[in-house]
């Protein structure tokens, strides 16, 4: 199936991506013109160009529309909690949805659809070349002490689930903690991407979905080894709000039309 045009377009996903950074509502998608009765369902904001593709594949296999409201999935899971309206919560970690689940605010624990891939990613300009694959702890190592790197950045490890295993990477290799000044969090990984883009940082540990994304070259990044960290293994979960449009989105994130899209982004799916 061909990917969407609307959010690939290098500023359509800046544009996304800085509503994320600055508390806009998140992109709609699944139409162009969502009706106000869509289900909000609340996305991790590593899944900021993909979930929109699998929206829009959802209404074309439906004929129904769901409305996405991105942000780093500890930020939504605890909007969940004080009641926002959201009818699914697809999250970049399991930790999240079962909090929730043991809160009494779910419909069962949900299901692992994705297992999330992290990378490093060097801005344009540092002279600086990536580690050859598989990466070797040593050469990770030497390439974030490299003078020419003066800042490097990841998503808050406080409550973004890749910037805790962006913080596992960094201890992994022995770089953790970084020295004072060298170390830049964002909110969440959408800000962290927009750094990356902005120019402030020369590197930054990113979601492959996102390092891989035309609009962060001419940049390069490098896939690191899944073992450097816990499994990324991210959970969705419908809320006891929950409706049939939501229920049939769910069913849809499971099925072969979304995994295959999953990983064309650079996910692996769980085996069926």
């Amino acid at each position: 199936m061909a990917r969407s045009a609307r959010l690939h377009h290098p500023c359509a996903v800046l544009a996304l991506l800085g509503a994320l950074v600055t508390g806009a509502p998140g992109a709609r998608a699944g139409a162009d013109a969502p009706s106000a009765g869509a289900p909000v369902v609340a996305v991790a904001a590593n899944l900021t160009d993909v979930a929109a593709d699998i929206a829009a594949a959802f209404t074309a296999a439906s004929g129904e529309t769901v409305r996405l409201s991105f942000g780093a999935s500890g930020t939504l899971a605890r909007q969940v909690l004080r009641g926002a309206p959201f009818e699914l919560l697809i999250s970049a970690d399991e930790d999240y949805p079962r909090r929730l689940a043991a809160a009494g605010r779910t419909r069962g624990d949900g299901a692992v659809y994705a297992i999330g891939r992290l990378a490093v990613y060097l801005a344009p300009g540092t002279g600086l070349t990536l580690p050859t694959e598989p990466v070797a702890a040593p050469a990770m190592r030497r390439l974030l002490a490299d003078p020419a790197i003066r800042r490097i950045a990841i998503a808050n490890p406080e409550h973004a689930p890749y910037g805790r295993a962006a913080r596992e990477v960094l201890q992994r290799v022995g770089a953790w903690p970084l020295p004072a000044g060298r170390l830049l969090t964002g909110e969440n990984v959408a800000q962290t991407a927009r750094f990356a883009r902005a120019g402030g940082v020369q590197a930054a540990l990113l979601p492959l979905s996102l390092a891989r994304l035309p609009v962060l070259a001419p940049g390069s990044h490098r896939a690191l080894p899944d073992d450097w960290h816990a499994p990324i293994r991210q959970r969705m979960v419908l809320t006891v709000a929950a409706g049939p449009v939501a229920e049939a989105f769910y069913r849809f994130m499971l099925g072969r039309e979304a995994r295959a899209l999953l990983e064309q982004a650079g996910y692996r799916v769980p085996a069926d």
